[in-house]
């Protein structure tokens, strides 16, 4: 694995890095990632493996990057305590009807604050565009949100 500093943007005291990764495998698998450091945060902004990655792989992909990236950022963030033994990328977001109502509430929220609502249950979440619709689509169902259009 490598890992060398794209570039760098400094504003208001904090700096934001971009770097690029890439993994070769010895069977010639290559993954190629654009990942973003930005106020102790490591975001994944653009992935390309050949051959694709299975969606398990992709979700284990920043436990892959993170030594080698933290390593090239002088230490990089500590994980948070509660989340020291944790493998997930995204957040814990609750399955079922629960999960349904809480998505209701982000909607609405962001609907008030005039903001999308839709990235902002994509935000809460942790889910894709598509992933977060369906979601929207099952709180509406569950009758936890008005439905989209009038029945005639």
């Amino acid at each position: 694995m490598s890992v060398w500093s794209a570039w760098e943007v400094q504003e208001d005291g904090g700096a934001t890095s971009w770097f690029d990764v890439r993994l070769a495998f010895t069977d010639g698998a290559r993954v190629d990632v654009l990942a973003v450091m930005s106020e102790g945060c490591v975001s994944v902004e653009d992935v390309r493996a050949q051959p694709a990655l299975s969606l398990d792989d992709l979700a284990v992909l920043a436990d892959w990057i993170e030594g080698p990236l933290a390593e090239a950022c002088g230490g990089g963030p500590e994980p948070a305590p509660e989340a020291a033994g944790s493998r997930r990328a995204r957040p814990v977001w609750p399955h079922g009807v629960e999960g349904r109502w809480l998505a209701a509430q982000e909607y609405r929220t962001a609907q008030e604050e005039g903001v999308d609502p839709v990235l902002a249950v994509m935000c809460a979440t942790g889910h894709s565009r598509r992933m977060s619709l369906r979601l929207i689509a099952q709180a509406r169902d569950a009758g936890f949100l008005a439905p989209r259009h009038a029945r005639r």
